[in-house]
This record gives structure tokens, sequence and C-alpha cells, in this order.
């Protein structure tokens, strides 16, 4: 496989991965607290939900507009959904943002559920339904743009279906196998890395998209080629880095008079 498939791949696993995981803490704490029915059903309702949002998207994007259009709009958009990934992830390992902690988040969701009130429709509680249902929705959509984007982009929507799903079958059945939440996975190091990935490919392609102002409309073409994504990948790390290193320093220097 060349580069663009590896990085379809790793992106659509990895940023799948870390969604799914903050999902199931959700529902897990929803299912322990308020009853397993209704964080269920919750659930199910979150993804047919997302089966509509995603073949909506999806046709929207493929028909509408053309190649290089497609790209410039997907890559600007995947780029500033990647740098606030990288920002977050920047942050924290600086020591300027509080790393996620999804055993506290599972406290503060369980929290919740205990301290609501009872009300029930058609048997299923609506409090435990209706956070489940806007958990896996909110957290799917990030997966379902991550899908798109990267599928329609690389040409290869069948390999970025297989990576978010396969990520989706290993959280549910670490789920399954341990219930709880799965606190011991290195999510911060996953965020930081999904946010270079994100970041470097929007870059990618939204250079490619800039062919649509030109004459013809067509595509702009890296010099390298696929080899160009490696080069940006290393760009954005490197920066990146850099920011970790400065900016504790920066923030010292500007609080001390």
């Amino acid at each position: 496989m060349d580069a663009t498939t590896w990085g379809l791949l790793t992106a659509t696993f990895a940023a799948s991965f870390v969604e799914f995981v903050e999902a199931l803490t959700i529902v897990l704490a929803m299912g322990f607290t308020r009853g397993w029915r209704s964080a269920l059903a919750g659930t199910a309702a979150a993804l047919v939900a997302l089966v509509v949002f995603t073949a909506a998207v999806g046709y929207a994007l493929s028909s509408w507009l053309p190649e290089a259009a497609l790209q410039l709009v997907v890559g600007t958009l995947l780029l500033i959904f990647g740098l606030q990934w990288l920002r977050k992830a920047t942050l924290r390992s600086s020591g300027l943002k509080a790393l996620h902690d999804e055993t506290k988040e599972y406290a503060s969701q369980t929290a919740a559920a205990r301290e609501a009130g009872e009300k029930r429709r058609y048997g299923i509680d609506t409090f435990g339904f209706v956070v489940s249902f806007k958990g896996v929705f909110l957290e799917g959509v990030e997966v379902v743009f991550v899908v798109i984007t990267f599928g329609l982009n690389a040409g290869n929507m069948g390999g970025a279906i297989a990576g978010a799903a396969a990520a989706g079958v290993i959280v549910l059945g670490l789920g399954a196998a341990l219930h709880r939440p799965l606190a011991a996975i290195p999510e911060n190091l996953l965020k930081y890395g999904v946010g270079v990935l994100l970041a470097a490919f929007g870059s990618y392609w939204m250079f490619e998209g800039i062919g649509f102002f030109r004459d013809g409309r067509e595509s702009l073409h890296w010099p390298g080629g696929d080899w160009a994504i490696l080069v940006l990948l290393a760009g954005w790390l490197a920066l990146s880095r850099l920011l970790v290193a400065g900016l504790p320093r920066l923030k010292s220097t500007v609080e001390v008079p």
C-alpha cells in the first residue's frame, strides 16, 4: 500500500478509536446507573441517525462538488479540525491543560445520572436515553467527518470505513469484556497523533484544491507526490514539539512582572 492508504487507515482507525472510547464511557455510565435498556436504545437511535447523516453528507459532497473543489473544501475543514485536536494535545503535553481522564469522565457522568429525576416513556428512562443518544451521536459525527473526508479525497471510501469499523469492533469488544471505561488506553497520545495526521492530510488536500481557482479548475500536484505527506507530517510534528517546549516558558514570562 502507498503512503496515502497507510495514512488513511491509520488516521481513520486512531480518530475513530478515540471517539468510540469516549462514547463507550457515556453509555457505560448510563447503563450501570439508569438501566441498560435505555442506554442501548439511545445508542441504537444514534446509530440510525448517523447512518442517515452519513448517507446525506457523503452523497452531497461526492455529487455536487468537482474534484478540486472537493479537495479544497474538505482539506480546509480537515485542517481546521486537525488543528483543534493538535492545539488541545499540545496544551496537554505542555502541562497547560489537564489530561483527559476517562475515569473522571465516567465518575462525572454517573454522578449526574444518579442526581437526575426519574421520568419514563414506553418503559425507557428518558435521561439515560437522551444522554446516550447525544453522546454517541456527537462522537459519531466526528467519526463520520473523518471517514468521509479521508475516503472521498483518497478515493478509498472502503478503506476509510474499514479503519473506523475495526476501531469500533475493538472498543466494543474491550468494553464488553471489561465492563468499565478504557482508562488504560493512552488516549491523550492518540489524540496527539491524530491531530498531526489530520493537519498533515488537510494541508496536503487543501493545497491540491487551490487548483480550482486556476484555468481548467484542475487539482495542483505536490512535488514528490504522496511523499509530500511525510514531509508535512514531520513539519507539523516538529512545530507542535516546539510549542510544547516553548509555551510553558512563554506563560511563565508573561505571568512574572
